[in-house]
């Protein structure tokens, strides 16, 4: 007892006397540089060591549906989430017709979004159930699916065209939307199944879902991803844009973001993807397709939750198109430009505009100059949006958008869809793409903040590794080194972040390396986009080649020649005996204006190789149409780095 009273005694003591104490005793605390050397380490010799920053990509697809989708189950995929995931981590499975598949390498991650409406429906059609038997069109459809060939393609259709135009039978929507059995119990299976398949460190299995406005054929599709596990997640089902138990306005889905997150302390983002089958309304600068305006709410919104884009898909690469970017002749690569989602309604060129991410970055420039926020800031990202239950997006592993066009001797002969206006033909199917996320660890919450911090890069299909830093005092002895990223974050910041504060009177440098995919092509080259917001007003941009292989020599334009092309058509094959395997530059923006905002992104160019069509001919001797493009340049999107004026 004595020793604890004294004790007590020291203590109080202490603390009257700290009290007392005159302010300059702390001043006088100051340790003298003589006493702190020694107190901090130096450098250790390993460079490896204490690393904070993320070392290696890891690859992964924000796009996939299952069986458990309405229309990939309506077109016979029988494939369940659990076929999904151990497809994604590198297993072999069966697919729906019946063939082997494996990817050439495992994905790091993956996000697996089926579509929320009328969720787990398609099993119970394809199985027949009594509830979809009692209902005349139910029936009408389960006939159709079960009579298989030309019959079940009608029945997919006639299903998808009633939910386009909001004509879905009421008792069949009643039995598949939240507040019934059926939903509830399937999103619970598609958690249960991401939980059962996250392995944290080596692979990452995230709970999400597709919300699917489509109204009137015009996609305004977003994928949400969720950065936590099933206690969050099952405390509330996903929304729908069905009436009366959802709405296809993007801001009922940002209503279901913020009760999400206050409700259950989750995290959710989500990504828009395919503004090329909007016809126009998918990147608005004043009205909204519902009606409503671009003001301060708007802007707001959609720059707090959609952080990222799908640039490249299976339906169509959305970075640019040539009509907007007619200097630019890489701009061309697979654009879907015929019409809307359904093709109800054909294209014009005044919609491009609000459907191609790189007229949607300069278009954030214009809206952050009216109301002080880019609601299209995004970082760039790839997904294959397979409804085959099977995430490949290599060329000579290309499983088709549906089970309808899985490998066949017939199916580039199938027409994505066609109808009077106009079609999308099968041979026009890309089989695009992958995300790179630069995270610290394979884990939901370093990727997802990976994702908010616009980190990503996308590609159509290769794993090309790609870095890219701006700052302000990179220099050529910069490359010299073969530790890239302790440079670049340590004299700048990486792709999806915002330039520090300007230094000095020069512009802006951007440290850029790229390394082909150890199994693909070499490079061509690599060139920086750049959209600004000139004095006047007006929107600009420009591509300017910053690297490229085999010494060619650029014009007087800064345009570099052609790299040539070594596909064998009758092989189906290419050499690399053009390109390099790796391109790495300090590039310098030589037409900097310290008063305009600017945006920068890198794109990386493959030499030409074989398309997929060029695969299923060789393999099953099938017909190609005459105007069939056989070579593609593949290519890597970076995330944008951005240039704000100072006051």
């Amino acid at each position: 007892m004595l020793i604890w009273e004294v004790t007590m005694f020291r203590i109080s003591a202490c603390i009257v006397s700290l009290v007392l104490a005159p302010t300059s005793v702390f001043a006088d605390a100051v340790p003298s540089e003589q006493a702190a050397e020694g107190l901090f380490s130096d450098q250790p010799y390993s460079p490896y060591a204490n690393r904070t920053f993320p070392e290696r990509p890891l690859w992964g697809d924000t796009h996939l549906h299952t069986g458990l989708s309405l229309d990939a189950g309506a077109f016979g995929n029988t494939l369940l989430p659990d076929d999904a995931w151990r497809f994604a981590k590198g297993e072999q499975v069966i697919s729906s017709t019946g063939q082997p598949v494996r990817l050439a390498r495992p994905l790091d991650w993956m996000v697996l979004t089926d579509h929320t409406d009328l969720m787990g429906f398609a099993p119970d059609l394809q199985a027949g159930k009594p509830g979809i038997l009692a209902d005349p069109k139910g029936l009408e459809w389960y006939e159709g699916y079960t009579a298989g060939g030309e019959e079940a393609g009608k029945a997919a259709f006639d299903i998808i065209t009633n939910f386009s135009q909001m004509t879905l039978p009421e008792i069949l929507l009643e039995s598949y939307s939240p507040g019934a059995d059926a939903f509830a119990f399937t999103w619970e299976n598609i958690v249960l199944a991401a939980e059962r398949h996250n392995d944290p460190g080596s692979f990452t299995a995230f709970i999400g879902f597709e919300w699917t406005s489509v109204p009137k054929g015009f996609n305004l599709h977003r994928n949400v991803m969720l950065r936590d596990g099933p206690i969050r997640a099952l405390q509330m089902v996903p929304p729908v844009t069905q009436p009366p138990f959802g709405d296809t306005d993007p801001r009922a889905l940002y209503s279901w973001l913020e009760e999400y997150q206050d409700k259950t302390g989750g995290r959710a983002v989500a990504f828009a993807h395919n503004g090329n089958l909007s016809n126009g309304w998918m990147f608005p600068t004043e009205d909204t397709y519902h009606g409503g305006k671009v003001d301060e709410e708007y802007v707001a919104a959609r720059a707090k939750w959609e952080p990222h884009y799908e640039v490249t898909q299976i339906k169509g690469d959305g970075e640019a198109h040539p009509f907007l970017s007619p200097d630019d002749e890489f701009a061309d690569y697979e654009n879907w430009d015929v019409g809307n989602l359904d093709i109800t309604e054909l294209k014009t060129d005044d919609m491009l505009a609000g459907e191609y991410a790189r007229e949607a970055l300069k278009r954030g420039l214009m809206l952050e100059e009216k109301f002080g926020v880019n609601p299209y800031k995004f970082g760039m990202g790839g997904a294959t949006d397979s409804h085959t239950s099977l995430a490949t997006a290599e060329e000579d592993n290309f499983f088709g958008k549906s089970v309808s066009v899985e490998p066949s001797a017939s199916r580039i002969s199938h027409p994505f869809i066609a109808n009077d206006l106009g079609e999308i033909p099968g041979d026009l199917l890309v089989a695009s793409g992958y995300t790179a996320v630069w995270a610290t660890e394979n884990t939901r919450a370093a990727i997802f903040d990976a994702f908010k911090r616009r980190e990503t890069y996308a590609t159509t299909g290769p794993r090309i590794g790609l870095r890219f830093f701006g700052g302000w005092d990179f220099n050529d002895a910069d490359v010299e080194t073969r530790f890239l990223a302790d440079v670049g974050y340590t004299k700048g910041v990486p792709m999806g972040s915002d330039l520090r504060p300007r230094e000095g009177d020069g512009g802006p440098s951007f440290l850029i390396a790229a390394l082909r995919d150890p199994v693909g092509a070499n490079l061509d080259r690599v060139q920086v986009v750049k959209g600004w917001l000139d004095s006047e007003g007006a929107l600009q941009e420009k591509v300017y080649d910053v690297a490229w292989s085999d010494n060619r020599v650029a014009d007087a334009n800064g345009k570099v020649p052609a790299v040539g092309n070594t596909v064998d058509v009758d092989t189906a094959s290419w050499t690399n005996t053009i390109g390099a395997a790796e391109l790495v530059t300090v590039w310098s923006d030589p037409d900097f204006d310290p008063n305009a905002r600017a945006f920068y992104y890198v794109r990386v160019i493959e030499i030409p190789t074989p398309r997929w069509v060029l695969y299923d001919k060789l393999r099953f001797g099938a017909e190609l149409p005459e105007d069939a493009v056989l070579t593609h340049q593949e290519r890597a999107y970076s995330s944008p780095i951005w240039y704000t004026p100072t006051e």
